[in-house]
């Protein structure tokens, strides 16, 4: 398909250039040759945007429309996703190197999340109420915040932007989203898709832009009430601390060191399917990846053998063949990052292990799929998220070694756990610092479930129901059914006053 020359900010149910006029490039991972220019977005965008989606909040039908009216504009977003699915994935691969044929289960999941909320308002949206002593009725009500600012990753940029833009709309917020400025594309056909599906001028605007300068004019601003974010740890806690200063509503899903921890008696072929799937999909580069594999020393030499045989036929190559399994990082940036942290494995004394990148690929981002072996959890390459194909792998000698390794790291997202005894797979589980563990499992996804981390791997949960605590206000309504006793002051004659002495 063909790509537009330029992407343009989308600003209350326009398509516009940025108020300076500034595009930067955006670059295909695969050739490092410019995709097209993005406009980009500053202060006086994101004023711009926020006024749209704060008069769409305020004076709008969006926030007072009957809610089954207002999910039916989800459900026909929900419908064109899917109209435009292959479209969407191609996009998607061409701008961040996931290879087409994960890109294309994005897509589908994208459409899943507006459906999702869309019945979740419906069935889950609800109130209690207490009667207190037959004299009060005591009842919850849940309102929508208002504007609500999201930021969001390049990684599996387009169903984490649903993820988000769906919850925040079916509960009657107003949205401005700032997508990464590595892949912007598809946040463009996300707005797309919602100018197409109709909905009020005002409620759903984008701004491209680098977050020093749109995303931080986006916190900043007052007018906006609660800012989700998804991405590097170091960036969530700027944005939080610079949230403080309007008290706003803040939503963190940073990073991760996810161990995934197999004993001696665990399925070792289905161990094995997990750890390479979970590192190794979406090239490497998710926040849940189980970055950290720890073995059981028994089985530590056949486990690494098997791993290496995995690796070497993992097929690299260009994002959109359908055959690819690996393709490039999403920029030189952090395609060099990602090297960088190889390099130091190999001063740190770490065994690295990594197949070639096959000829002809030398103009794109690869990075081949890699394995730290025998490392120790005082390594960097175990401690600091590398977020790209690279794998370490250590060994335990039992199982309170294995919860101590799991958790000797200040990221707390995911972890996996391998392992035929059930009551060790359900001790161990809840034993580990995450905020999610799966057991014999791989990285499967119930939206029902809230999503998230522990200690620097974020604050908050989103997923389900646990999204409205996030994307709405909780209001209390107290009403007197009877006449409940009131304390009656100053119906009494009026006193004289009296000095301190006489009191």
């Amino acid at each position: 398909m063909a790509v537009q020359p330029k992407v343009l900010h989308y600003i209350n149910g326009q398509f516009m250039e940025g108020a300076a006029g500034a595009y930067f490039d955006n670059i295909n991972p695969f050739t490092n040759e410019p995709i097209n220019e993005v406009a980009e977005g500053r202060k006086e965008d994101i004023d711009a945007a926020v006024r749209a989606a704060k008069e769409a909040f305020d004076h709008g039908p969006w926030r007072t429309m009957p809610v089954e009216k207002r999910l039916r504009y989800l459900f026909r977003i929900a419908e064109l996703i899917e109209t435009y699915a292959d479209d969407i994935a191609y996009l998607e691969a061409l701008d961040t190197g996931i290879p087409i044929s994960q890109a294309k289960k994005q897509a589908a999941r994208a459409a899943e999340n507006f459906r999702f909320y869309a019945e979740m308002v419906k069935t889950r949206l609800v109130g209690e109420a207490y009667h207190v002593n037959g004299q009060f009725l005591n009842y919850t009500v849940y309102k929508p915040v208002g504007v609500a600012g999201l930021i969001t990753p390049w990684n599996t940029p387009f169903m984490l932007e649903t993820w988000k833009v769906a919850p925040a709309l079916a509960t009657g917020n107003t949205v401005v989203l700032k997508p990464a400025e590595w892949s912007p594309l598809t946040a463009n056909k996300l707005a797309e898709i919602i100018d197409e599906a109709g909905l009020p001028r005002g409620v759903f605007n984008v701004v491209h832009g680098f977050g020093e300068t749109a995303g931080a004019a986006l916190v900043a601003h007052p007018d906006v009430r609660l800012i989700s974010f998804t991405g590097e740890t170091t960036t969530g806690m700027e944005i939080i601390r610079n949230s403080a200063a309007t008290l706003k509503k803040t939503s963190m899903e940073l990073g991760g060191k996810s161990p995934l921890i197999v004993f001696a008696d665990a399925d070792l072929e289905r161990a094995l399917d997990a750890a390479v799937w979970g590192m190794f999909s979406l090239n490497g580069e998710r926040c849940t990846a189980n970055s950290r594999l720890l073995l059981e020393q028994s089985i530590y030499d056949e486990f690494v053998a098997r791993l290496k045989e995995r690796v070497d036929r993992i097929v690299i190559g260009d994002p959109m063949n359908p055959a690819t399994e690996l393709g490039p990082l999403i920029h030189r940036d952090h395609w060099e990052r990602v090297n960088r942290y190889i390099d130091i494995a190999k001063q740190e004394g770490a065994d690295v292990y990594a197949p070639s990148v096959p000829t002809g690929l030398e103009k794109g981002n690869f990075v081949p799929p890699t394995l730290l072996l025998g490392c120790h959890n005082g390594m960097r390459v175990a401690q600091e998220e590398i977020f790209g194909p690279v794998m370490a792998v250590m060994s335990f000698a039992d199982e309170e070694e294995a919860i101590r390794l799991a958790n000797d790291v200040k990221y707390g997202l995911a972890a996996y756990v391998w392992t035929n005894d059930m009551k060790r797979g359900h001790r161990v589980a809840q034993a580990i610092e995450s905020g999610m563990a799966w057991v014999n499992s791989p990285n499967v996804r119930d939206l029902r479930i809230p999503f998230g981390g522990t200690k620097y791997s974020g604050i908050g949960r989103e997923g389900g129901h646990y999204s409205f605590d996030f994307y709405t206000e909780v209001q209390v309504v107290h009403v007197a059914v009877g006449d409940p006793p009131i304390p009656a002051f100053g119906k009494g004659e009026k006193p004289t006053a009296l000095s301190a002495e006489q009191a």
